[in-house]
């Protein structure tokens, strides 16, 4: 597999119902839900299977679950054979997902990290206050020069709007104060976006207002043992693999108030020599988002969230 890139979903991957057809097929599945459960004091896969009170799209109960879903993923490939990826990446909250599978944090204290990363996303900004909204159709400097122009109408540090994530080529989403958002969503259809829409989420994410929620989060990363993944990780907020420990948590820590790169990302992988891709998590988000960067297009592509999946890829190993 020493062209192979394991990729691992964030926010918006998540579904009611996910992994259940994997579940029933590999007992790591379960078993990986019923760990981060004993770590929460909920029952994660309830939630994930049923959402008996509406809560899977809460950042602060998405982020486990989609975290704990990459890892039973991982684990039910690690079951089935002995080959691993050459190099991970993982989108936003994919990362830690990724930190975990390559070795660098242990499973239990993700967990508890990224339940504390929801919460303080989620406290960081009022419910309401903060705002995403995709953009197509526009490059990347455009959508930058909107959000700049956007930003400068009211003198207001809390008035602000500005790229959150580099997806691909032509899809860039911004983030921050709900109005401006919404003002940078009308300025992007004037200027010719093919689609300019809001996104359904509770937190802006991957811009300034975050900063203190980053600060807070760096300072708890201390509490747990960290160690050089086993597997390099291509890590988002620079495209960068980092060699030192200190290094990759502050690029981690980084990330929550920087856009996510995506597209450098995967760049970054196809120079280093990678041909084809598995989404080691549920959905197909981010198969998509490789065919529109680089040489993605024709690539193989593996998705870990059915059995079929990992049959194939065992197949073509």
């Amino acid at each position: 597999m020493q062209n192979t890139a394991f990729l691992f979903p964030g926010q918006g991957s998540q579904s009611v119902g996910m992994l259940a057809e994997l579940a029933a097929a590999y007992p790591q599945v379960q078993q990986s839900f019923a760990e981060a459960s004993d770590v929460l004091g909920y029952d994660l896969w309830e939630l994930t299977q049923q959402d008996p009170n509406d809560r899977l799209n809460t950042t602060e109960y998405t982020q486990p679950a989609l975290l704990t879903a990459g890892v039973a993923a991982w684990r039910a490939w690690c079951s089935l054979s002995e080959a691993r990826p050459r190099l991970l990446a993982g989108h936003s909250l994919g990362e830690y997902t990724a930190l975990v599978c390559g070795g660098a944090l242990g499973f239990a204290d993700a967990v508890r990290l990224v339940a504390l990363r929801g919460q303080l996303m989620q406290q960081a900004v009022p419910q309401g206050k903060g705002g995403m909204a995709a953009v197509l159709g526009l490059d990347d400097q455009q959508v930058i020069g909107l959000c700049e122009q956007v930003t400068a109408l009211k003198d207001d540090d809390d008035w602000l709007v500005s790229a959150a994530n580099f997806n691909s080529p032509g899809q860039v989403v911004v983030a921050g104060q709900a109005d401006a958002v919404n003002q940078l969503i009308e300025q992007a259809r004037e200027a010719g976006a093919r689609r300019a829409q809001a996104l359904p989420v509770s937190v802006p994410s991957h811009c300034e207002l975050m900063r203190p929620a980053a600060k807070q989060l760096q300072q708890a990363m201390l509490e747990y043992a960290w160690q050089l993944p086993q597997i390099p990780i291509v890590q988002n907020v620079d495209a960068v693999i980092h060699h030192d420990v200190d290094e990759m948590q502050r690029a981690l820590a980084a990330q929550l108030y920087q856009p996510v790169r995506w597209t450098d990302s995967v760049l970054a992988l196809q120079t280093a020599g990678i041909e084809s891709y598995a989404e080691c998590g549920p959905g197909k988000v981010l198969a998509g988002l490789v065919k529109r960067i680089g040489n993605g297009r024709g690539a193989p592509m593996f998705g870990l969230a059915q059995p079929g999946g990992l049959q194939e890829l065992a197949a073509a190993c």
